[in-house]
C-alpha cells in the first residue's frame, strides 16, 4: 500500500508578528488528494473555495468516477497561471499528492505549483525556505521503501533544522498521510528544542564586524 505523507507548521504571521500559531494548512481534496500550503492564508481559503467547487461539480457527474491528485495538480496549475496572467496572482505555493487505483495498480503522484504557474513533481518536496535546508536532507536520506515511522523522523529532523534558522517560525506542526483507504491529517503537535548548542549562546564570537 502507497503512502503519501504531508507536514506543515501551524502559523501565520500578521506583517513580522507571528500572530497565529494554530492555523491548519492542510486539507482533503476528493477522496484521493491532500493540498498544503505555504504563503498567504486568504489566498488559500480562495483556492480551497475553488477545489471546493471543482469536487462538486465532479461529483454531480455521477459518472462512478472521481478525480484523481493528477487532474487536481493539472487544473491548479491553471488556477495560478491565469492569475499570474492577470498581475493578481495568489501567493501560495501548493503541494498536492494523493494515491489513486488505476489501470496500472495503486498509482502515487506528489506535486507542487507556486504563485507564477510554475509546477513540477518529485519524490519529495519542500517550499519556502525548505527549498534552501530542507531538500539537501531529503535527497541524502529519503527512500522510497521508507516505513510511516521513519518518515515521520525525517520531516521532523528537516523542520527543528528550519526552526533553529528562522526567527519568525515555531516548533508546532502537522501532519497528514494519504491511501488508497483515504486521507488521514493527525492533531498538531511540538517538537522538543534545544538552545544551549554553544554557536547559540554567543552567536557573534568570531564574526567579523559584528557587535
Amino acid at each position: 500500500m502507497w503512502n503519501l505523507f504531508f507536514s506543515l507548521v501551524l502559523s501565520a504571521s500578521y506583517g513580522s508578528t507571528l500572530r497565529y500559531k494554530s492555523v491548519e494548512r492542510i486539507k482533503a481534496v476528493g477522496k484521493h488528494s491532500l493540498i498544503g500550503a505555504s504563503g498567504e492564508f486568504s489566498d488559500f481559503q480562495e483556492i480551497l473555495r475553488y477545489l471546493d467547487e471543482l469536487t462538486l461539480s465532479d461529483h454531480m457527474w455521477d459518472d462512478g468516477n472521481s478525480l484523481g491528485p493528477k487532474e487536481v495538480h493539472s487544473y491548479l496549475t491553471r488556477v495560478m497561471y491565469n492569475r499570474r496572467n492577470k498581475f493578481d496572482p495568489l501567493w501560495n505555493s501548493l503541494v498536492l499528492g494523493g494515491v489513486k487505483k488505476g489501470p496500472k495498480g495503486e498509482e502515487k503522484y506528489l506535486g507542487m505549483v507556486n504563485m507564477i504557474g510554475t509546477h513540477f513533481e518529485e519524490n519529495h518536496i519542500a517550499t519556502g525556505f525548505g527549498n534552501h535546508l530542507a531538500i539537501p536532507i531529503l535527497r541524502a536520506e529519503w527512500c522510497e521503501d521508507m516505513t510511516f515511522e521513519e518518515a515521520v523522523k525525517l520531516v521532523e529532523k528537516c523542520l527543528l533544522v528550519l526552526l533553529y534558522r528562522d526567527r519568525s517560525s515555531i516548533n508546532k506542526f502537522q501532519i497528514a498521510k494519504i491511501t488508497t483507504e483515504g486521507a488521514t491529517i493527525y492533531p498538531p503537535y511540538s517538537l522538543k528544542t534545544h538552545w544551549g548548542f554553544a554557536a547559540f549562546e554567543n552567536p557573534s564570537k568570531g564574526a567579523v564586524g559584528s557587535w
